[in-house]
């Protein structure tokens, strides 16, 4: 059987009926397995994309552990493709190769994947057998191409002038020597006199660390990754790995790469989680590089964190008021003099402790957390820490705070909010997590679960949340029988329509933010930044911040790089507000594109007084 995928574009939504119902009529003639349909809903329209993209990835995680994988593509006249299809189906089982099949009806382009063992000589012969049925297959029953959109390659040089014959060959030898007499270009990768070189310096597949072993390193984690201006990617943070592996212990180059990837790949990743939503077979690196960061701690800095773990209500004050006396330095030495404290202490403490200081660092919260009562409460509210110990952004007033924001809002539209007393030191985790301090995440994680399943009573009360990290980082962890609900759902699904907007903005710029993305969050902040601004502005390079909770601060290279292209999208242009989700992400974004991002819960309490 086969699934086909077909999408139709026109400017009008009228337009599409038409090539629709030829469509369907054209479909339902063939007997389908299931009825043809056609959707307009964007997000299923995105699924079956996402589907249909990452069959690559599917199928390869079908093979064993230490199996190489090769992609091919060739190509037919489409009338003749599906004729193709059957045989080359054929072709791969009788020589035990997966015979799924992707491909382009329209052009006649079919992809498959060949999942030899390459260090075994049964294997790599079974391989040399396949491609020479392939290449008689494809050229000489159908006249078809051996390459399509992915060039020709090492695996087809040798049979290049069987399909072109030999003048043709020839021919391209000539253009070859004047293009290139010294011969420094690819060399041998399209032309080579060689006919076993498709059999020669074969990259093998070491086993490595089971949260990414699985990777095909097909690259589409690339595009979202936050780092992938400065250091490395999700997948080159692999392939170095794997390279690794392949290295004899103690040799120069084992010893080379094992000194930089601290750096290039653990450091510098934000473990985000975004490589997961874009990998087919989800694969999160950032799971890697958490566990490569335990490994580097010392039972001392263990024990240590765990420690700040059980003082982390103390470490919040001990925060604010090193933010108040650090405000007040700059205030009488300047920001210039404070950054070069910061950097000498940096050199002194270990860049992975000591922040830079920046003229965008925030300034404290207040100590204390709005007053609310628990009887006739419509859920119980955590303030997460950043918005416990973060004040409002520069040129917004100190007062409302986020959380003062969020309780006004709630009871204006009827559903009022009660924070327990006794919320400060409550934390969801993520801190530890990220960082590798495995006991202190259960620790804290423990700690909190216990604390909202006693102020739920159980349960009966949903739990808030204003920062959409920690709430992923909640929900993903959830405590028993405890709903927990970001403020963008708290706002969009039971706030919204109760409340009344006085006034409205012209134009909003929003940042929908990894956690955002990784919850489907993302449509319901424009939804409801499109219910208080006229023009709502999504940028298109969005994505990961880069932030990862402080590591902007420790690398603000990772949030400079992440957020590269979203500062040339929005240069020169002018926002009634900046809009985001998380307190952290506002300073990133704030810190790179120069614009004033602040929570989309203060602009919303703005807006309904």
């Amino acid at each position: 059987s086969a699934a086909l995928l077909t999408e139709f574009r026109a400017d009008d939504d009228g337009l599409l009926d038409e090539p629709e119902r030829t469509a369907l009529e054209i479909l339902r003639a063939g007997d389908p397995i299931e009825p043809p349909r056609f959707t307009r809903d964007p997000a299923e329209i995105a699924m079956l994309w996402h589907v249909r993209e990452g069959m690559h990835g599917l199928f390869a995680a079908m093979r064993p552990e230490g199996i190489s994988l090769i992609m091919e593509d060739v190509c037919f006249e489409p009338a003749r493709v599906a004729d193709a299809a059957k045989d080359l189906q054929q072709l791969l089982r009788e020589h035990g190769f997966l015979p799924g099949l992707a491909g382009h009806a329209s052009a006649g382009n079919l992809h498959f994947l060949l999942t030899p063992n390459l260090g075994e000589q049964a294997d790599l012969d079974r391989y040399d057998r396949f491609m020479h049925e392939l290449v008689a297959l494809v050229v000489e029953k159908y006249d078809g191409s051996l390459k399509a959109e992915h060039g020709t390659g090492l695996n087809m040089a040798p049979f290049v002038e069987r399909e072109w014959g030999e003048t043709a060959t020839e021919l391209m030898w000539r253009i070859k020597r004047l293009a290139d007499p010294a011969g420094i270009l690819a060399p041998g990768v399209v032309l080579n006199r060689d006919p076993q070189v498709h059999l020669r310096h074969l990259k093998s597949a070491p086993p490595i660390e089971d949260e990414v072993t699985k990777c095909i390193e097909c690259g589409f984690c690339e595009p979202v990754c936050p780092s992938r201006n400065v250091t490395t990617t999700p997948r080159q943070r692999i392939v170095i790995r794997r390279e690794m592996a392949r290295q004899a212990p103690g040799s120069p180059v084992q010893k080379a790469l094992a000194e930089q990837y601290d750096y290039e790949a653990v450091q510098t990743c934000a473990a985000d989680g975004s490589c997961k939503r874009a990998c087919p077979v989800a694969i999160d690196t950032g799971e890697l590089v958490k566990r490569l960061r335990a490994r580097q701690h010392s039972r001392r800095a263990q024990r240590a964190a765990l420690a700040v773990a059980r003082h982390f209500g103390q470490l919040e004050r001990v925060a604010r008021g090193s933010l108040r006396i650090a405000h007040a330095s700059e205030s009488l030495l300047g920001t210039e003099a404070l950054s070069a404290a910061a950097r000498a202490l940096r050199k002194r403490g270990g860049t992975e402790l000591v922040p830079e200081w920046t003229k965008t660092m925030p300034v404290a919260a207040p100590p204390g957390l709005p007053f609310t009562l628990r009887e006739g409460a419509a859920a119980l509210y955590l303030p997460a820490c950043p918005n416990r110990i973060l004040g409002n952004p520069p040129g917004v007033a100190a007062h409302p705070t986020v959380p003062e924001a969020l309780v006004a809002v709630s009871r204006r539209a009827g559903m009022p909010l009660w924070i327990p007393p006794g919320v400060a030191g409550h934390c969801c985790g993520l801190p530890w997590s990220s960082k590798g301090y495995e006991p202190g995440h259960q620790l804290m994680l423990g700690r909190t679960h216990t604390a909202l399943e006693r102020w739920s009573d159980g349960g009966r009360l949903p739990v808030v949340t204003d920062a959409t990290s920690c709430a992923h980082q909640l929900i993903d962890h959830a405590a028993r029988g405890v709903e927990v609900i970001d403020s963008l759902s708290w706002v969009h699904d039971r706030l919204i329509d109760r409340l009344e907007i006085t006034r409205r903005l012209r134009s909003a710029v929003v940042h929908c933010n990894c956690s955002a993305e990784q919850l489907a969050l993302s449509s319901k902040l424009s939804a409801v930044v499109g219910r208080i601004a006229d023009d709502v502005v999504v940028p298109a390079s969005g994505g990961c911040c880069g932030m990862a909770g402080d590591r902007g601060w420790i690398h603000p290279e990772l949030p400079r790089s992440a957020l590269r292209d979203v500062a040339r999208e929005l240069e020169g242009r002018e926002f009634d507000a900046c809009l985001s989700s998380n307190r952290t992400c506002e300073l990133a974004l704030q810190q790179v594109t120069g614009l004033p991002y602040r929570s989309f819960v203060l602009a919303l309490e703005e807006l309904t007084r």
